[in-house]
């Protein structure tokens, strides 16, 4: 008599697998939250060690804006590069290498290097930075579906305010006790110790998991959609858009507009707010230091925020226009209203508050500039479609940190106010794109015809 009583067929290593990969997931994200935070506190050492490296190298404002400015030289270059590069090569080596070249470019001022020496290691430092952004967001989301990008997209942002945050003061100790020289070292031997645990513990989303169907089977069982890095079946046998096509869209000019602007305030943060809280507003170099590591708190929570409710949106069918755009439309139109008031306002209670509005919530768009072009792009042009709008979003590092030092020297106290006005149309521009010309659904109907 056959035996009737039939057990579902669910392969016992099913939901092993699935929380395997989740684990995974989330320990190279969490990795990669520690890239960016040893990325942003490399950055960061000349807006810190501004006034004694100005000093001792004798250099104008002028001069040190376009030391700062040799960082972007090749930024962009390499950054549009190697995102097109990161189509065919494994993420994990491309980070690896990144990291290992950021200490090594460090090393020269660590040793007693002058001006060549700065400008030099800069322009490296630059090169081998310019890729970590796009690349890194690039192997995280590959680990996930798009409706939860927002959160992992989010913590890699997080990570570059954390570096801040936790360099400000602690580099800044460090030179008012060890002189300049020893941030530089600090920094070093903090992107070698990542590069280590990146070796050990760094995964390609390729080789961990099936591919196909089967991984997406594997994921529902348990809850957890695992979608492979080359998109879906469809995807595969679809020819792919152009970048021509691509670079055209409404959704990639808006999310790269409002980027740049966000960009361009990242930039003054890292190089002149510093200054700026010393030099044009009379605080010391303690409450500088503390203050633009409010600045970056702020955007941390900006970006939470900003995963939260995002999240919350399309998870309610919300489109990607309303729940992305429009999200980070009005974070930048509120920034631009800040920096605004900010450039009229003297030093007081209120200048606290609308430096950390202005400066501190224009950051949640950068996340979703990258998680809209990632929804729009077929995996395989994810990276070079994240690579280039890189590589035009920085070139507002290229030039904002030479344009403010040269209104600073040519204007005084003065120059930083026109400085903090320009940055308020900027993000009133970025916030007016953003809101009128990104549409993912829009634009991906357009690409697949």
């Amino acid at each position: 008599m056959p035996n009737t009583d039939v057990t579902p067929v669910t392969p016992a290593h099913t939901a092993e697998t699935s929380r395997r990969h989740k684990r995974r997931a989330w320990t190279v994200t969490g990795l990669l939250v520690v890239f960016m935070m040893v990325n942003f506190a490399d950055k960061s050492v000349l807006g810190l060690a501004a006034d004694p490296i100005r000093r001792d190298l004798g250099l104008s404002a002028t001069g040190f804006g376009l030391a700062n400015s040799a960082f972007f030289l090749l930024f962009s270059v390499c950054g549009a590069t190697v995102g097109l590069l990161s189509d065919r090569v494994r993420a994990r080596w491309l980070l690896l290498g990144m990291a290992l070249l950021w200490s090594l470019a460090q090393t020269p001022m660590a040793l007693g290097g002058g001006l060549v020496a700065l400008v030099t290691s800069r322009i490296v430092l630059g090169a081998a930075e310019g890729p970590a952004f796009p690349v890194a967001q690039h192997s995280a989301l590959s680990w996930f579906p798009d409706r939860e990008r927002n959160l992992p997209g989010a913590l890699i942002n997080i990570g570059v305010t954390l570096g801040v945050v936790v360099a400000a003061p602690g580099l800044t100790w460090m030179i008012q006790h060890h002189g300049w020289r020893s941030a530089f070292a600090a920094v070093a031997i903090a992107g070698g110790v990542w590069a280590a645990g990146w070796a050990l513990f760094g995964k390609d989303r390729e080789a961990e998991t099936p591919t196909g169907t089967q991984a997406e089977t594997h994921g529902e069982a348990s809850g957890w959609t695992a979608v492979p890095r080359s998109g879906s079946a469809d995807e595969e046998t679809s020819p792919a858009p152009s970048y021509r096509r691509i670079l055209g869209t409404g959704t990639w000019i808006g999310a790269t507009i409002g980027y740049f602007s966000t960009y361009w305030m990242i930039a003054l943060s890292l190089v002149w707010v510093p200054s700026y809280l010393h030099d044009g507003l009379g605080y010391s170099a303690t409450t500088a230091a503390n203050l633009v590591a409010g600045i970056w708190a702020i955007n941390a929570i900006a970006l939470l925020g900003q995963a939260g409710v995002t999240g919350w949106l399309l998870r309610r069918g919300v489109t990607s226009r309303w729940a992305r755009a429009r999200v980070g439309g009005i974070t930048l139109l509120a920034s631009a209203l800040g920096c605004a008031t900010l450039s009229q306002a003297t030093r007081g209670p209120i200048i606290v508050l609308l430096l950390l509005v202005g400066f501190g919530l224009c950051g949640a768009m950068s996340t979703i500039a990258v998680t809209t072009v990632a929804e729009l792009v077929p995996a395989r042009r994810r990276g070079g479609a994240l690579g280039l709008m890189n590589a035009v979003v920085t070139t507002g590092g290229l030039i904002a940190p030479a344009l403010t030092g040269y209104l600073v020297d040519i204007q005084g106290r003065a120059g930083y106010q026109h400085a903090v006005l320009l940055a308020a149309v900027l993000l009133l521009l970025g916030g007016t794109a953003a809101v009128t010309l990104i549409d993912p659904a829009r634009d991906a109907r357009r690409l697949s015809s």
